[in-house]
């Protein structure tokens, strides 16, 4: 936030750089206290749902007031599993990207083909957002891993539609199905990359609807956004930066020159929001050191724990509180997962569709076209003059 003086004039306003503090609008969705560590989704902690439900009962309580009944989530899978497979042109179109495109090019690309082929794009009456929302929750996860498959010249796997949406994940990833621990982790990672209040991407989804374009514009913007490496893509820097040190010895000594640098900053850790421990980095802690633990010891999570034991020495010198973030310890557990790391951030949008989706049902239900506006400083009063002359 900084101040400037209006058009050269005395009255004085206040820049919000970033939208810092700006109320855009109210929201039932999502809360977050940066000062506590606390975040919830309509009224539930985010510890408990982590703990306790699954990522089809979290989309459910996202898009609607409260957790299902047994009755009310059979109903919603049945809304949405028949939604999982891609059209065939969409699979047919998809080994032709480049094999070196990165993965959220290409998932952007794709997300914004899928409104080729749906029956019903423009329509926003209630009824029809809801389905393209179906539609567009059940599909990311087959593009993914679709497109993870296609670019390794493999198969791809069809969808299982009697399986939930992280285990059908891993199976189109590899063609087995997968371990109930290995489904666990993934349920949890989907849980808490959920929703985040509005985020970055999450403002550019609002944004871009509330011009009362349509979902899969929307939903497209959000996912360029998400790329990032400030937003979504921090993950991946997390990961690349452990791949860069290589050991748990050299941990220290990279933290240590990092942070000599003017302006140097050690990826995963800090938020723009939480002033104390991210809640989800601590979660995702918990379920990194027991996969950890089931493989006999991890190095990239070994790493993770050194780096931030040297982080909380180096800033309680400068009486500092710099904490992991969530995209920290994500990083170490889809690495023992086997995901290649530049797949970290379509995992990411794997997720975070079911928050973009409730925000947009707000959106298009009470819309106004956000139009904000910037403080100019440049010059006035200049006089044309003809090109021969200038």
């Amino acid at each position: 936030m900084s101040n400037h003086a209006n058009d050269g004039g005395s009255m004085t306003q206040t820049i919000y750089r970033g939208l810092e503090d700006v109320l855009i609008d109210t929201t039932q969705v999502c809360f977050i206290d940066g000062d506590k560590g606390e975040l919830i989704y309509r009224g539930y902690d985010i510890k408990e749902l982590a703990a306790k439900a699954t990522f089809e009962e979290v989309i459910y309580l996202l898009w609607n007031n409260d957790l299902p009944t047994k009755a009310q989530l059979e109903e919603f899978n049945a809304h949405l599993r028949p939604h999982y497979a891609l059209p065939n042109e969409i699979l047919d179109l998809l080994p032709h990207f480049p094999k070196t495109l990165h993965p959220m090019h290409a998932l952007r690309t794709a997300v914004s083909m899928l409104s080729a082929y749906d029956e019903n794009p423009d329509d926003l009456s209630p009824e029809n957002i809801r389905r393209i929302g179906y539609s567009l929750v059940a599909k990311l996860p087959t593009l993914v891993a679709t497109l993870e498959r296609v670019r390794n010249d493999q198969t791809p796997v069809f969808p299982n539609p009697d399986y939930d949406i992280a285990t059908n994940f891993l199976y189109m990833l590899t063609g087995q199905r997968p371990t109930q621990a290995a489904v666990r982790v993934m349920d949890t990672a989907l849980v808490l990359h959920a929703e985040h209040s509005v985020n970055a991407s999450t403002f550019v989804a609002r944004s871009t609807a509330s011009s009362l374009a349509d979902v899969f514009s929307a939903i497209t913007a959000a996912v360029a956004s998400l790329k990032g490496p400030l937003h979504g893509g921090a993950n991946m820097a997390t990961m690349m930066a452990l791949e860069s040190i290589g050991e748990v010895s050299k941990v220290e000594q990279y933290v240590l020159d990092t942070l000599s640098k003017p302006g140097g900053r050690v990826m995963g850790f800090g938020h723009r929001v939480y002033k104390v421990l991210d809640p989800r980095a601590a979660i995702l802690k918990e379920v990194a050191q027991h996969l950890s633990d089931e493989q006999g010891g991890n190095k990239w999570f070994q790493m993770s724990l050194e780096m931030e034991r040297v982080m909380d020495r180096e800033m309680a010198k400068k009486g500092k509180q710099v904490k992991p973030n969530v995209d920290f310890f994500s990083a170490s557990i889809y690495r023992m997962l086997g995901f290649p790391t530049d797949m970290y951030t379509p995992i990411f949008a794997v997720a975070r569709i079911a928050g973009w989706m409730a925000h947009l049902y707000e959106q298009y239900a009470n819309n106004r076209i956000m139009r904000p506006d910037l403080v100019y400083e440049g010059p006035r009063g200049k006089t044309f003059k003809a090109i021969e002359k200038r």
